[in-house]
């Protein structure tokens, strides 16, 4: 769930199979390649952020600013790198395609982000800053040993592969319709471009082109919501009726652990997010490079707050498109998924050229995420691992040659994964399955360091006690057969990470407890 942090609530969302709603009538759609007006537009867009963090990574010669940008940057820029993180390709269908198929239910998990921000400004941020770690994971081998960073360093890199196999394959499956290219060409171009400047520029270059991507990706947004509520016979008036207004519900307000009620989405989120600001790297790193405390704290309320009404435009767009497809403006083909019905709209319902902004807007959400667990990938890589276990005393050459390297290999690996994820059933059934349970118990090991006096022993156990929670309800969820009948979770898909990281909090200061008064008896 790292950085990922949305990319798992939407995955959910998606892994639902929410009813179609929209009117569906006509035959589907051929499909054709991208006009030359919006093709000029996209490579226009790749050609400028690739010499952008080219440009930005000329100078860049010392694994300092390779992994934290010599910690100079302006919180503006790292705060509009967190959004860009917080958005991927998911994201960027799977909010339109929920409020299509349902309601704005997945507005609550944004809703949860400014406590999990105010969290973050008030102790995770001082306490990085303070450490002066580029690494997330450090500090648990000064509070429980070598396998606790080594154990977090591990499930970090498995999950960003998965993750980025995921965002890459969904990249190719959204844009192949929209483009005509092969799932081939898509998966490689991608692949190619985060790689370059990536692997120049280091987390500089990703942030400032994470700049360039936050603004196409808003920018392409908001002017979509206005030619799609400017196509409506009834304009806004239509959009806001009250035959709308179930359309805008953002969930059940009772209590029931077993559907995603709004209380099951907020409780979800705040953990998620909490996950996401304290102990993923993606969002750690950034804290170091900003230019000061007041800078870095500026950076996660920006990335943040931003978050919140982008969310609510993406699921407005969905909203639009519902009442658009209902009021008989246009058919859609038969047998079309929710998630697919802004693709679909973004190729046949868009002027020429800004289909085009649009189908790049889809591009930066996957750069901006795939360029972060490279760089995030490689930085643990040659910290936590090369350095930690191979060659401490490694010279700056050394190191930045390690990190490229490690760059190359790690975005290599992600690209192999989105192949190896062609043909699958379920793309992200595959990754959740990896998800799930390695990273599930990150945070509630770094809360057991920070809130109680648990020893190495007692930390390794409460670890193994939330994996098998985790696992449980995981299995259950996705592969019911694995469990017997009677033993089956039936909790909602969003109580495994809240259970889990409780698991490893209860279980550590209860066994804190017993252990301490089994020392006072002897």
């Amino acid at each position: 769930m790292s950085g990922s942090g949305m990319d798992t609530g939407l995955g959910l969302y998606l892994r639902a199979g929410l009813p179609k709603l929209g009117g569906i009538v006509s035959v589907s759609a051929p499909t054709t390649s991208i006009s030359p007006v919006d093709l000029t537009v996209l490579i226009v867009y790749l050609a400028a952020t690739t010499l952008l963090g080219l440009w930005v990574g000329r100078k860049n010669t010392s694994a300092e600013q390779f992994t934290s940008a010599g910690g100079r940057l302006p919180g503006w820029a790292v705060g509009l790198s967190i959004f860009g993180t917080f958005v991927s390709s998911i994201s960027f269908l799977a909010l339109p395609g929920k409020a299509y198929g349902s309601d704005w239910n997945a507005l609550v998990f944004s809703l949860s982000i400014p406590l999990a921000a105010w969290v973050a400004v008030r102790w995770f941020v001082p306490f990085y800053r303070k450490s002066g770690q580029v690494s997330a994971y450090q500090h648990l081998e000064e509070r429980f040993g070598p396998w606790a960073r080594t154990y977090a360093v591990v499930c970090y890199l498995l999950t960003q592969l998965g993750r980025m196999g995921t965002i890459t394959y969904m990249l190719a499956i959204a844009l192949q319709p929209l483009t005509g290219w092969s799932l081939t060409t898509i998966i490689w171009t991608a692949g190619y471009v985060v790689l370059l400047y990536s692997f120049v520029g280091g987390i500089e270059a990703v942030i400032w082109t994470d700049v360039v991507q936050s603004v196409v990706l808003i920018g392409g947004a908001l002017l979509c919501l206005a030619l799609l509520v400017s196509g409506l016979p009834g304009g806004t008036t239509q959009l806001f009726s009250a035959e709308m207004a179930p359309k805008f519900s953002l969930g059940s307000f009772q209590w029931d652990w077993q559907t995603a009620t709004f209380w099951t989405v907020l409780v979800y989120g705040l953990v998620i997010n909490l996950q996401n600001f304290g102990i993923d790297q993606s969002y750690v790193q950034r804290y170091a490079t900003a230019k000061s405390d007041a800078e870095a704290s500026k950076s996660v309320w920006l990335g943040a707050l931003l978050y919140v009404p982008i969310s609510a435009v993406f699921l407005l767009i969905g909203t639009a498109l519902y009442a658009y497809y209902q009021s008989g403006v246009a058919d859609l083909p038969i047998g079309i998924k929710n998630d697919e019905v802004f693709p679909h709209f973004i190729k046949h319902g868009l002027p020429v050229g800004v289909s085009g902004l649009l189908v790049a807007g889809i591009f930066a959400a996957a750069q901006s995420t795939l360029s972060s667990s490279v760089n995030c990938a490689a930085t643990l890589i040659h910290g936590d691992l090369y350095q930690r276990y191979l060659r401490p005393q490694a010279s700056p050459r050394e190191s930045l040659r390690v990190l490229r390297l490690a760059t190359l290999v790690f975005s290599l690996g992600g690209t192999m994964v989105a192949f190896k994820m062609i043909g699958t059933e379920s793309a992200l059934d595959a990754w959740w399955k990896v998800a799930g349970v390695f990273s599930g118990g990150m945070l509630g090991l770094f809360l057991l360091g920070l809130l109680s006096r648990a020893s190495n022993a007692v930390a390794l156990l409460s670890v193994l006690l939330g994996v098998a929670v985790i696992s449980w309800m995981t299995l259950s969820s996705l592969r019911p057969d694995a469990v017997p009948e009677g033993m089956r979770s039936h909790f909602h898909d969003y109580w495994v990470p809240v259970f889990g990281t409780l698991t490893i909090l209860l279980a550590g200061f209860i066994l804190t407890v017993l252990a301490g008064r089994k020392k006072l008896k002897s």
